[in-house]
């Protein structure tokens, strides 16, 4: 381990691109601790302790929302448009046809993406401190304003562009997903103050649910390195490799090709409607109703689990199907004279290839979907409300880490490559 850091360290493109991501990880850092004026620190922190569904936000935001940083709203806005633009490239055929148009047509389809982050951004903005404001907690805002208002809203959705911004150049760098970055960010800096609390809060009689705790990490971090590296080699044979004979190599097909996506979009759809729903509940009328029906089955852990399961395994399906195209990887394989055994070249080939990730795809989205849940079936057990956070988070950060792992790896050999 000490001589790939050596490596890494001693190859000066490789150590100058992790410096820079360290670099603009710390600019994050520093801007989550930049508050917007006019709110009291200690009722908000009081109110976000009692609140689940603002609570697991404010987790994932790294504590901006505690903190009612600039970035408060994180990268939420962003994923909430990406989750948007891949649903209507489903049913527009505009969209259809740029995503066919490949980096050119995914480029527009990005900064369509980054446009639509904005309004998103003031909406989200302004629905948050609007539920803050008509809060149960007295004090957490005085009377704002109209310029108030809007100087809020400006400096919220200015920070989530500057996220965005800080995302892409991360990108960029080629060390990781910008975005995932961010959050594998958030929720480590979180951990620090975790621990402290679960330290300091320790009891003998809580012995059983600090196992249960460690037997949940250990069983999401084995368990997200035995899927993330699991894949099914389908054997390949090229015709035209050797002369008078033929070369036998295999494609390689992952059990988790969609990696932590799908956790990250349940995420953001499943804090979506509660938060709108409770901005409505001290209202009047049939739609304050319906807003408390839906603040109320959102705080049941049943159903919560459930809806929490099927996004999580239903968003592994769908991300897999935009990544994956099969009908590309039989073209290719036709064009290179390569085919696989006993299958025909052209459409048997790319049915082949849709059937096999289909059940593969089973396997990685009913794991990721147990994962999720797992922590909310030991709450219900134990009572603890941080578990729910543990194993969702702990599931981001070391898929993050395989995903970060893996490009450094790429790169050290494509270094090797161009030395030779």
């Amino acid at each position: 381990m000490w001589q790939k850091l050596q490596r890494i360290w001693n190859i000066k493109d490789i150590r100058n691109r992790i410096l820079f991501v360290l670099g603009m990880l710390v600019i994050f850092r520093a801007t989550a601790h930049v508050p917007v004026p006019g709110i009291d620190a200690g009722s908000l922190s009081q109110f976000l302790e009692g609140n689940k569904i603002l609570g697991l936000l404010n987790v994932f935001s790294g504590g901006s929302i505690e903190n009612f940083s600039i970035v408060m709203l994180g990268v939420a806005p962003y994923i909430t448009a990406s989750i948007i633009f891949q649903l209507l490239a489903m049913v527009v055929p505009q969209l259809e046809e740029l995503q066919k148009e490949g980096e050119s047509g995914q480029r527009k389809i990005s900064m369509y993406t980054r446009l639509t982050s904005i309004p998103l951004a003031t909406l989200q903005g302004y629905g948050l401190i609007a539920l803050l404001t008509n809060s149960q907690q007295n004090g957490l805002f005085g009377s704002l304003m109209t310029f108030q208002w809007i100087a809020i809203l400006t400096a919220v959705t200015a920070g989530t562009v500057f996220l965005m911004w800080i995302g892409e150049l991360i990108t960029e760098k080629n060390v990781g997903n910008g975005i995932s970055l961010l959050i594998f960010a958030s929720i480590v800096s979180a951990l620090p103050t975790v621990l402290q609390t679960a330290i300091v809060n320790y009891t003998p009689s809580d012995l059983y649910t600090y196992v249960l705790f460690v037997a949940i990490a250990i069983i999401t971090v084995v368990g997200v390195v035995y899927i993330s590296e699991g894949q099914r080699n389908i054997p390949v044979t090229y015709a035209r490799q050797v002369r008078g004979g033929v070369a036998q190599s295999h494609l390689p097909l992952r059990v988790n090709t969609a990696g932590v996506i799908p956790i990250i979009f349940a995420i953001s759809v499943i804090l979506f409607p509660p938060i709108i729903a409770q901005f409505f509940v001290n209202g009047t009328g049939r739609l304050a109703h319906l807003a408390s029906w839906v603040v109320t089955v959102f705080n049941n852990q049943l159903i919560y689990g459930i809806m929490y399961f099927v996004l999580v395994f239903g968003f592994t399906y769908f991300y897999t199907a935009i990544i994956f195209q099969p009908d590309k990887m039989a073209e290719n394989l036709q064009r290179q004279g390569a085919f696989i055994p006993g299958i025909r070249p052209g459409k048997q080939t790319e049915e082949y290839l849709q059937k096999t990730m289909t059940r593969l795809v089973f396997s990685g989205a009913l794991f990721l979907a147990l994962i999720a849940v797992l922590p909310l079936t030991v709450q219900a057990i134990t009572h603890t409300q941080s578990l729910v956070v543990g194993g969702t988070s702990l599931l981001i950060v070391v898929s993050v880490a395989i995903e970060i792992t893996k490009q450094i790896e790429a790169q050290l050999t494509m270094h090797e490559y161009d030395r030779a």
